[in-house]
């Protein structure tokens, strides 16, 4: 017996080494590493099928992908509107001030919704403002990305790590996590790291505001260039034109301004937007939709809020919107679209046009000469889209799907949030279930509809957190925590448990600055248990010190999700986030240990 212990666990050894070079060398995606070992697990006898693939359906796997319908469903209803608009105001000049913003406003709401949804949405938002301060992004986005990650460790929903870490330990027979349970830690990392960002010198943090701009960034630009008119009691009216609520709350950038008929300095701040404005703007997709859904603005070459069907043969035609590409064989490369007389020849409308080429763009839209690759935003009947499709004038890259948005949804998605977050706080009904629920009451209250939902859930995240349970399981099952632990008592079994608890923490935070943090977890809480048992300390403690040190990850892009996001944005260099994150890793290493020795009164 004792032979196949030691061969199970050579094998699982192996195993988790091929993991870490896999990991390491990214060759191929996590995702299929984690399946990949998941396979030989099986195919060894380490584990049966049912063992390997418990993961997969694990409550915390589960939570996780409602939480992707949630935070989706948040942001699409417009619940997230006012911090916008709060980000774009003139209260916020300065970069102190945008990370004190940072700290006190999006750390707490990164405790509810998972932080990479919130990063992705805020990033051109942020950059924006960077833009129009004149700030170096390098200046603002670093501290953005830890401040996500302060707040990510309050509850157990703040990251999908979180959740694994809290499955893995239940499996294990030490216990899952409640909702809560690491805010009493977690709230004492938030102030320290929130003071450090706030008042670290700002010569920590890298200018890289006279780096070159990488080429392919030149020719990548996903913002629609498109006419709108100022409506009748548009909030826009009586607004600077240089400085308005499309700059504040949306990126949006004015590029020419038209006032019947003559030409005005779409920059100036002494003259005031007035009804009939036609303005000539730059803005991502949803944005425009967005705006006009507000009654900010309305597409100039639209009519689609007052008519939704089309007369074509004398027979009414619901219109659709689509985006669409121009091939390099279509004939309407090299021309203007009122050259073409699209609107007549096409019974189609272009809403906007998608285009890298800066100089080809005109004070009208119409007078901006197309060319391959550019895309299009078209309204047009069904037939219409076909016979773009057969003659290959246009290729149609997807249809776009208007959101529904009023004041409704965005009350519905915060109550909804809250239930999500009361309802299991006060044991009324376990966690699973209250974000189930608040899945279904996102769908059943139009805040978002079922096919979002669907694409809101992040298939690779869930393959890699499912096949990584089987990890822990392995480790467990084969006695190679045991022997593990067994090395590190030998070594450390005089130490302090404050002094256990740091090694395991930056032990922890070393190795997640060079693989998935995920990853991490899920291969060292089986052996840090199994540490704590040999030291007579409760294993939840050191379960913690894992949990902690995989999100404290301030040393590497590649340490957390986050921090890679805003990587290429601030043309960040690798040794930047390291100058800056060093000082905080030191501080998070004395800090935390400390904490959890207090929590659990050791």
């Amino acid at each position: 017996m004792q032979l196949i212990l030691e061969f199970d666990a050579m094998v699982t050894l192996m195993v988790v080494f091929l993991a870490i070079v896999m990991f390491l060398s990214g060759k191929i995606p996590p995702e299929m590493t984690g399946l990949l070992c998941v396979g030989i697990l099986i195919i060894t006898g380490i584990l049966d099928p049912g063992e390997a693939l418990a993961g997969f359906g694990s409550p915390a796997l589960i939570t996780l992908m409602g939480l992707f319908g949630i935070s989706a469903g948040v942001f699409r209803s417009g619940a997230l509107d006012y911090l916008l608009e709060l980000i774009g105001s003139e209260s916020v000049q300065t970069s102190r001030r945008m990370i004190i913003l940072f700290s006190t406003l999006i750390a707490p709401i990164s405790a509810l919704i998972p932080n990479t949804p919130i990063v992705s949405t805020l990033l051109p938002v942020i950059e924006g403002w960077c833009r129009r301060r004149n700030i170096p992004p390098s200046k603002v986005l670093l501290p953005f990305s830890f401040a996500t990650v302060f707040g990510g460790t309050l509850t157990l929903l703040g990251s999908s790590v979180n959740l694994l870490a809290s499955d893995v330990s239940e499996q294990l027979g030490y216990g899952g996590l409640d909702l809560f349970s690491l805010s009493s830690v977690g709230i004492p990392i938030w102030i320290l790291g929130s003071l450090y960002l706030i008042f670290a010198p700002s010569q920590w943090l890298a200018d890289r505001s006279k780096e070159p701009t990488d080429e392919i960034e030149k020719c990548i630009d996903k913002d629609y260039i498109t006419e709108v008119l100022i409506p009748y009691r548009s909030k826009l009216i009586g607004q600077a034109v240089g400085y308005n609520r499309l700059h504040r709350r949306y990126d949006i950038k004015i590029l020419a301004l038209r006032r019947r008929g003559v030409k005005l300095s779409p920059t100036s701040r002494d003259k005031q937007l007035i009804e009939g404005d036609r303005l000539l703007i730059k803005v991502a997709k949803d944005d425009l939709f967005r705006i006009q859904q507000e009654g900010i603005v309305r597409i100039a070459t639209s009519n689609w809020k007052k008519q939704e069907k089309s007369q074509i043969n004398g027979e009414a035609k619901p219109l659709k919107i689509v985006e669409v590409l121009i091939p390099s064989e279509s004939h309407l490369v090299g021309a203007t679209l009122q050259e073409l007389r699209f609107r007549e020849r096409y019974q189609a409308t272009v809403l906007g046009l998608q285009t890298s080429n800066r100089r080809l763009v005109q004070y009208q839209l119409g007078t901006s000469i197309l060319r391959e690759g550019d895309l299009l935003l078209i309204q047009a009947p069904l037939q219409s889209i076909r016979n773009f499709q057969a003659s290959k004038t246009l290729a149609v890259i997807e249809e776009v799907i208007l959101d529904p948005l009023d004041g409704f949804c965005r009350e519905a998605s915060v109550m909804i949030t809250l239930g999500v977050i009361i309802l299991p706080s006060l044991k009324i009904m376990p966690l699973i279930g209250s974000v189930l629920l608040g899945t279904a009451a996102m769908v059943g209250t139009g805040c978002i509809p079922a096919s979002a939902v669907h694409r809101s859930i992040r298939l690779d995240v869930v393959l890699l957190l499912g096949s990584l349970a089987s990890f822990s399981t392995a480790i467990q099952q084969s006695g190679l925590s045991t022997a593990l632990a067994q090395i590190l008592i030998h070594t450390i079994s005089s130490w302090p448990v404050y002094g256990c608890l740091a090694l395991v923490f930056f032990g922890t935070t070393a190795l997640t600055e060079v693989m998935s943090n995920a990853a991490t977890v899920a291969l060292l809480i089986p052996v840090a248990a199994q540490l704590a048992i040999g030291l007579n300390v409760v294993p939840m403690a050191f379960i913690y010190a894992v949990i902690f040190g995989a999100s404290q990850c301030f040393l590497s892009p590649v340490g957390y999700q986050t921090n890679l996001m805003v990587f290429g944005p601030g043309r960040y260099r690798f040794f930047d986030i390291t100058r800056y994150g060093a000082p905080l890793t030191v501080l998070m290493t004395l800090e935390v240990p400390w904490l959890i020795c207090h929590y659990f009164s050791l």
